[in-house]
């Protein structure tokens, strides 16, 4: 028997690949090149779209030991990202292009999957399925889901605008990393500091911006935006100090053209590996283009900036996951049905790879007749899969984070110390399961912290 996946996104194409490294023939369905969604222009599968970040490599950050996790696991996408990574402090963040390129050609190759390009507009009733269409589906698969499903949550996402390193005013900026956290040894962030009159005078100027239509978007009922993506010019709204304490925060940086922190900085992190494109960290919006490009012009460094993107919003939709999917992100109701991705509420480039890894092996199970894959709460993937399935009247979306680990059973205070002792418990729980099920999942190896 094989299995089909709907949906070439990270999760899709973590789900095609856990099965078929099971040695599960599988059946992968892209809608690319023939249709896209408003937010994607690629025909190659695993496209980012909101930032090239993977967040942080470090074992004792949430990100960190997820994407440990998922390497264990037998992901697809960890050691491609690793493998394409441009610097970005202690982040992982990748060259788009070489990226999407790497999974592609490996997907493509891999003698036990079949890829279909076409649009799915129908849910399978045959056969185990892992639909993974992302948080823009088109529209008849959603309304398909949400024939099945009963519906979804709407939510808007946002991308942030991409510039020429070469048209960056390095007089006025500099290159460092929060707190000196570099690779490269030139400082892996272009960083453009304002003083306290520029900081207010941009953040007036944003606040009254005239912001783009969302046309059909902005009859939807019940908007939401979700925290993780929120358009700087929003948060900007929230009071004098908000964005000076969100993504323009100073705090770990020194200027050494004036030898002090400054008011506020907006960092520039390489969006390709030859360093030639920049984005704007955290600076999501949905501004109209020649307004980015005037507001964005008051930051010093960017006054000649030239914007190869601007930046854009578009929706995103969730299911109403805890109702409808167990831990194995199986549909309660139809157990040889799974969902992947963004679109169960997992919010996060490496939380959506990570829920298709989880939902790929589980469709293996769930062919061979074996129970489900539910990782234990105390590793990142188990808690991210209870969030998902656990009853929650309040469910929002949520990406990987210490909090929604079980506590230790003896509090350390320093709080690095705290989360390197919960990342040596969820990889001793993980090492655990994975020697209870050999037949599954792959062996352990000696592994180094990156």
């Amino acid at each position: 028997m094989s299995i089909t996946v709907i949906g070439a996104g990270l999760a899709g194409c973590e789900a095609a690949w856990a099965a078929a490294q099971q040695g599960v023939p599988v059946t992968l369905w892209e809608m690319k090149p023939e249709k896209y969604t408003p937010a994607h222009h690629s025909p190659r599968f695993a496209e980012l779209v909101c930032s090239n970040s993977l967040k942080a490599k470090r074992l004792e950050s949430a990100a960190g030991l997820l994407k440990e996790e998922m390497r264990r696991l037998g992901s697809l996408c960890v050691p491609v990202a690793l493998a394409c990574a441009v610097p970005a402090g202690g982040a992982l963040a990748v060259d788009r292009d070489a990226f999407s390129a790497a999974v592609t050609e490996k997907i493509c190759s891999h003698p036990l999957i079949t890829v279909k390009q076409g649009e799915v507009t129908a849910i399978p009733t045959d056969g185990v399925t892992v639909i993974a269409t992302g948080p823009l589906t088109s529209e008849p698969m959603a309304e398909a889901i949400a024939a099945l499903c009963g519906g979804g949550l709407s939510f808007y996402d946002a991308a942030a605008p991409i510039v020429t390193a070469e048209s960056v005013d390095m007089s006025s900026a500099f290159r460092a990393s929060r707190y000196d956290r570099e690779e490269s040894g030139e400082g892996d962030y272009i960083n453009c500091p304002l003083n306290k009159e520029e900081y207010e005078a941009f953040r007036e100027a944003l606040v009254s911006a005239e912001r783009a239509p969302l046309h059909e978007f902005d009859r939807a009922e019940g908007l939401t935006v979700y925290e993780g993506c929120m358009p700087i010019e929003v948060l900007a709204a929230r009071g004098g100090d908000a964005i000076r304490f969100g993504p323009m925060k100073p705090v770990g940086l020194r200027d050494p053209h004036t030898g002090h922190r400054p008011w506020a900085v907006v960092q520039l992190r390489a969006e390709n590996a030859a360093g030639t494109l920049y984005n704007l960290v955290g600076f999501q919006t949905n501004l109209k283009f020649s307004e980015q490009k005037r507001v964005f012009g008051m930051i010093p460094a960017l006054k000649n900036a030239d914007f190869m993107r601007y930046g854009v919003m578009h929706r995103n939709t969730f299911l109403n996951a805890p109702t409808l999917l167990d831990g194995a992100f199986r549909l309660k109701s139809r157990p040889q049905l799974l969902f992947a991705g963004q679109m169960t509420g997992v919010e996060g480039y490496m939380e959506s790879a990570a829920s298709g890894l989880l939902a790929g092996l589980n469709a293996v199970r769930q062919v061979k007749g074996q129970p489900p894959l539910i990782l234990p709460r105390d590793t990142m993937l188990g808690a991210l899969s209870a969030h998902v399935s656990d009853e929650n009247a309040h469910y929002q979306p949520m990406g990987a984070n210490f909090g929604i680990l079980p506590t230790l059973d003896t509090h350390i205070r320093d709080k690095k110390q705290r989360y390197a002792a919960l990342a040596q418990r969820a990889l001793d729980s993980l090492a655990q399961v994975m020697a209870e099920m050999p037949e599954t999942l792959p062996p352990v190896d000696n592994v180094k912290e990156e």
